[in-house]
């Protein structure tokens, strides 16, 4: 019989329950925005999790316990990391914890019956291949939500993921679990004897992690160090109006901000911030809250305000703003999956827009949303009837969308000016948007709402994400957002020039237009499609040896 562990820390590790908090407790420490940075500790925070399946594999657990114990790991990580999505509505929060745990655990349990059919050696290599795979496909499913994808959580320290500019975020998340891996081994061995058990030779083993830790910062301050901005100047304004997404920008509300009253507040706010030398400015996500149809909004009121308020009094100077538009198909063939129908208008889209004035005189360009918000503006149709009651921020409903990267030009105010126009959630996909960098793009422009989660960490996050998209495209961010911070961050991932918290605001600064295209922008998620293969093969390979295996056993 096995002896009962006497000190609290032997019976921490022999526990699954106290190791899935325990896990869980670090990732949510190490995930960005706490201060002082704790982002060291994304690299212990599996080895709870792999502790546990130890545990419960020598316990002889049946498949369910298991499925229990990694769910409660990666609910808990979730929740403690991703509550704030609740302060839109309760129901949208829990539905985002549960079932993003729940689709957590399926690279889990491949890896788990990986390793009962082919051993701990290929079991444990094959875990960062199903992650990563999973991530991949968490990047690209109508159900994304890749908040908490492992690369992301370098978010609070650019200056350890330089690299990223050669294998994008994913290739953070391939760095935290081989060190959790090299970790895991080191302190638990082949027999599982625990680390503070080991003597003598047996030391050498943290050599290994140690250096995986240390080697890539190493070579990320290298890249730091001899990394200079690259491109021509160019003088950009952001603008922050700072209006209550939950009153003040809807006519129902109370509190309620009459629209030319919210137009002429961004007029006197950018007026007041510009200067000769400005050549963009950036208003944000739906700013303009009234419903624009598309063909008509050249010659709405408040496009004439804007040409002769703003940009007929500043010859060069270029704005992207966002707006909510609408474009009716008289055309049947047109008609798309997400249009929807009235008697009145006959079938339509909704659109989050990207509307771009080159100057006074250009028609506006637009540009429709892709990468769409699960439950809010895009909902499967598997889903549908489950999700139309759950709002977790904004309209409920499939907004439409389109399928290239537009990258907005304005040649005679700024001829390297390329401006690729970031609607809010897209600008946590790292290979969305290296798609514009690869189409021309020499600027990053993302125009947000951060307002519908209250004074939480999730626009905090959603602002150091950014400083990711940077690197790895090594462009300048100009980022405008209705409330929360918007400010600018350069091609190093350094932040500057940021508003504060629910304050209305305007920040100008100097960004440089880089015409260079990185690796990674290059050749794309080459990571993430390499590890769906293998989780592929790996699979079938499960397969095959199980079907073997039965048959073996009917012969027998």
């Amino acid at each position: 019989m096995t002896p009962m562990p006497s000190s609290p820390l032997a019976r921490l590790g022999q526990s699954p329950p106290l190791l899935a908090l325990l896990g869980a407790v670090l990732l949510w420490a190490a995930w960005p925005v706490h201060e002082p940075p704790l982002t060291l500790l994304l690299f212990v925070g599996w080895v709870p999790y792999l502790r546990l399946e130890q545990v419960l594999t020598r316990q002889g657990a049946r498949r369910g316990r298991v499925f229990a114990n990694t769910y409660l790991f990666l609910f808990l990580w979730n929740a403690f990391t991703t509550w704030w999505v609740s302060y839109s509505t309760l129901g949208g929060g829990i539905a985002a914890v549960v079932l993003n745990a729940a689709l957590m655990c399926l690279p889990l349990m491949a890896f788990r019956r990986t390793k009962e059919r082919f051993g701990p050696r290929v079991g444990y290599l094959s875990l960062p291949v199903y992650w990563i795979a999973f991530e991949q496909l968490h990047l690209h499913w109508d159900l994304s939500w890749p908040w908490l994808t492992l690369g992301n959580g370098f978010a609070n320290a650019p200056e350890w993921v330089q690299w990223y500019e050669y294998t994008g975020f994913l290739g953070g998340s391939v760095w935290v679990l081989a060190v959790n891996l090299l970790i895991f081994w080191a302190g638990w061995g082949r027999q599982g004897v625990p680390f503070w058990q080991f003597n003598g030779p047996r030391r050498w083993r943290w050599v290994l992690p140690m250096t995986a830790i240390w080697l890539p910062i190493t070579v990320s301050h290298a890249i730091n160090r001899s990394f200079q901005e690259r491109g021509s100047p160019l003088e950009v304004v952001v603008v922050q109006p700072n209006i209550d997404p939950y009153g003040g920008k809807f006519p129902d509300k109370p509190g309620f901000i009459p629209y030319e009253q919210q137009l002429t507040m961004l007029l006197q706010r950018t007026e007041a911030a510009i200067t000769p030398q400005t050549r963009l400015v950036l208003w944000p996500e739906t700013c303009l809250d009234e419903t624009f149809f598309e063909a008509s909004f050249a010659q709405t009121p408040q496009v004439a305000r804007i040409r002769q308020e703003l940009l007929a009094r500043h010859p060069g100077l270029s704005l992207l703003t966002g707006i909510t538009s609408v474009e009716r198909y008289s055309d049947a063939v047109r008609v798309t999956s997400t249009a929807r129908y009235r008697d009145d208008l006959g079938f339509y889209d909704v659109f989050n827009t990207a509307a771009f004035f080159a100057d006074a005189s250009a028609a506006p360009q637009l540009y429709h949303k892709s990468r769409l918000v699960p439950g809010v503006e895009k909902i499967p149709p598997v889903l549908s009837k489950v999700l139309s009651n759950i709002d977790l921020g904004g309209v409920v409903g499939s907004y439409g969308s389109q399928d290239e990267r537009t990258v907005f030009a304005a040649p005679a105010a700024a001829p390297a000016l390329r401006l690729a126009p970031l609607i809010c959630y897209e600008s946590i996909y790292g290979d969305f948007v290296a798609e514009y960098v690869h189409n021309g793009a020499t600027l990053l422009g993302l125009i947000t709402n951060d307002g519908w989660w209250s004074d939480s960490p999730g626009f905090r996050q959603h602002l150091r994400y950014g400083a990711l998209r940077c690197i790895e495209t090594r462009r300048d961010l100009a980022r405008s957002a209705n409330t929360g911070i918007s400010g600018f961050i350069n091609q190093r991932g350094t932040i500057s020039h940021r508003t504060g918290w629910w304050v209305g605001a305007a920040s100008r600064a100097t960004v440089h237009l880089n015409t260079e295209q990185t690796f990674y922008v290059r050749h794309g998620e080459l990571i993430g499609r390499g590890t769906q293969v293998l989780a592929v093969l790996g699979l079938l390979g499960v397969v095959v040896a199980g079907v073997l295996g039965r048959q073996t056993r009917v012969k027998n």
